[in-house]
């Protein structure tokens, strides 16, 4: 009895293992479905390339300085007292009228005691020249009979002889005379003209304030010549020449302006790597300070294209269409701008995408625009010629 039961225990576990591998072999030999994929085929836009000459413009913005300004600084100490006009920004002025006069009562009378002092010394050796020096004399009369000492000092009698050389000299009269030119030189300074028609753009006096040496007092400007300074990348340097032509556009694209090149500078900015172009423009809307933006025709490309720069890979290249297949090929790009690029290397008649395709690569079908709908108005004429029979 005992014997009965071990030997069927023991064929219940070999059946239950058996099922067991029995199920797993059967599960292991059922063969998963196959997904149906669908396959999409994307539509393009396309161009056909016709190589030709592309101009390279080089977008360079900056504002406007005028080319011809002066900031006004004081050489001398005193009380502004007068000026031509109302010493005030905007003011027009025109050449030689006064700016700024600052009151120099003090130190015209000590000139005007130098050239006393001069006076009095030529009048001393007066007699001594008309006995030792007789054929001199007239001369050095007739200095003193036109010295004024209101007006500027004469230049001195120019010495025939040495004796008359040393002379002269000897009694200190030379120097006497280059001390009271000295004075007269800044005297000058007390008063500061306009040395050109132009307008003050910025006043920091005013009539009655006390002037320091040194004070910055304002900045006088020419309105009817502009500089624009702009940089551009140094590889373009070479291409740019003075007096090209150059069109200017203001902030809002409203107004364009024609100027042209007037320098450029012959050293590269090292932080940059960057030259420094001077654009000169001449329009009486303008105004300094003003933001414009300027195209400069750096060079012309032949046998190149001009395409979005998005359509250029990490690679330097782009994708063609051919049966209806892309297939990318390598071209040589030769300038990028903020949204286009110059490429050469792409033969006549080739067709390329005009448009960027998300997930694009080699080997993948795709339809044309124009080629999709007429493929799609044919297929319904057929339909309707079946429908018609």
């Amino acid at each position: 009895m005992d014997t009965r039961k071990i030997i069927l225990t023991g064929l219940g576990i070999v059946l239950i293992i058996a099922a067991v591998f029995g199920a797993k072999a059967i599960i292991d030999s059922k063969e998963a479905p196959k997904p149906n994929i669908k396959k999409t085929v994307k539509t393009v836009f396309v161009d056909t390339i016709q190589n030709s000459t592309v101009s390279i413009n080089i977008p360079a913005n900056g504002n406007l300085v005028a080319k011809r300004r002066v900031e006004l600084y004081a050489e001398v100490q005193g009380v502004f007292r007068y000026s031509a006009q109302p010493f005030k920004a905007g003011q027009a002025y025109k050449q030689g009228q006064t700016l700024l006069k600052i009151d120099a009562s003090e130190y015209e009378a000590s000139v005007q005691s130098a050239k006393s002092d001069l006076y009095n010394q030529i009048t001393a050796i007066m007699p001594d020249l008309r006995l030792d020096y007789p054929e001199i004399f007239p001369k050095w009369q007739e200095y003193l009979n036109n010295f004024d000492v209101n007006s500027s000092v004469p230049p001195l009698p120019e010495p025939t002889s040495d004796k008359e050389r040393y002379f002269i000299n000897g009694r200190g009269i030379n120097t006497a005379y280059y001390n009271i030119k000295n004075l007269e030189q800044r005297l000058i300074k007390y008063r500061i003209t306009a040395p050109f028609d132009g307008v003050l753009t910025e006043a920091l006096v005013t009539e009655g304030t006390l002037i320091r040496n040194g004070q910055k007092l304002g900045e006088f400007i020419d309105p009817d010549i502009y500089e624009l300074q702009v940089s551009i990348a140094k590889q373009y340097a070479d291409l740019l020449r003075v007096d090209e032509k150059v069109v200017l556009t203001n902030n809002n694209g409203t107004e364009t302006y024609e100027g042209r090149v007037s320098r450029v500078n012959a050293k590269i900015d090292q932080a940059t790597q960057t030259v420094s172009v001077f654009i000169e423009v001449k329009n009486s809307s303008l105004k300094e300070g003003m933001y414009m933006q300027a195209n400069l025709d750096a060079k012309q490309e032949e046998n190149a294209i001009e395409i979005d720069r998005s359509l250029v890979n990490d690679r330097n290249e782009i994708f063609t269409v051919k049966d209806s297949v892309l297939k990318s090929i390598e071209v040589k790009p030769v300038y990028f701008s903020d949204k286009k690029v110059v490429i050469k290397g792409v033969p006549d008649g080739t067709v390329i995408l005009n448009r960027q395709v998300s997930g694009a690569y080699n080997g993948m079908r795709v339809n044309i625009a124009g080629e999709e709908n007429a493929a799609g108005n044919n297929n319904t004429f057929k339909n309707a010629e079946s429908l018609n029979q």
